[in-house]
């Protein structure tokens, strides 16, 4: 198992636990649209597979996972009475605990589903505190490349450290070391934009499980001003704040 599953129940400080049915069902549903891995511990750790979570739904308190490729492993996961659910999203821990799955059809082809979890475990050790951009109006990251072509990218996620980015298009001339030296974006209510130069990261290709195609790219701000920062402070506790009035 890895460290987080080794942790006791004692060892994990409370402000890392999601509780509560729309929060947990929120997490997990980032985590199927984002068709991020987790590993599936079961039979007292003895046995695992890797799956991708599909939907998680708190209204009728559900979650929905790909079965394995294996017969054989999925019909001793079916006996099992209890799993552990292990990932790293963005390079953050993240465990769970479901009872025993049963078999069901999803989107024509066969699935398991357990009662959502209790709490979700998701231990961030970021030096940044991040959150997910909003879908609805996401914020425009905008760059110029070495050579001089335009970069635009629609913002994920974002800390005051820098932010993660999304493409369609595959990134050609974009790798990790990367410098971007002129970029701007702007956050919603801000008569001015933020200028800063970025470097890259990180580069990663996603796909969906209709077969989607999607890049992720992690920049990282290289010279954004104090007061700059304060901004995006002041943007995070703002969608914070206003996610947890609807939860």
């Amino acid at each position: 198992m890895t460290q987080i599953a080794q942790l006791t129940e004692a060892e994990i400080d409370e402000r890392f636990r999601i509780v509560g049915a729309r929060p947990v069902a929120c997490l997990l549903a980032g985590f199927a649209r984002e068709n991020d891995a987790f590993s599936v511990h079961f039979r007292d750790g003895d046995e695992m597979f890797l799956s991708t979570l599909l939907a998680a739904d708190a209204e009728r308190g559900r979650l929905i996972f790909d079965c394995s490729g294996s017969q054989d492993t999925n019909r001793r996961f079916l006996a099992s009475e209890r799993s552990t659910f292990v990932g790293r999203p963005g390079g953050v821990l993240v465990q769970f605990h479901v009872g025993q799955a049963s078999e069901i059809l999803f989107g024509g082809s066969k699935a398991f589903i357990v009662p959502l979890p209790e709490s979700v475990i998701r231990l961030q050790r970021r030096e940044h505190f991040r959150i997910e951009t909003p879908r609805v109006n996401p914020l425009e990251f905008f760059g110029r490349m070495p050579d001089g072509g335009l970069l635009r990218l629609l913002v994920h996620d974002i800390s005051v450290g820098g932010i993660g980015a999304d493409t369609t298009v595959q990134p050609v001339g974009i790798e990790t070391g990367l410098v971007l030296p002129n970029c701007h974006f702007s956050l919603p209510g801000d008569v001015r934009d933020l200028f800063f130069s970025a470097t890259v990261r990180h580069v990663r290709e996603l796909s969906s499980r209709a077969g989607t195609r999607l890049w992720r790219i992690g920049l990282q701000f290289n010279d954004l001003p104090t007061g700059d920062q304060t901004r995006i402070q002041r943007y995070i506790a703002k969608v914070e704040r206003e996610r947890h009035e609807l939860i």
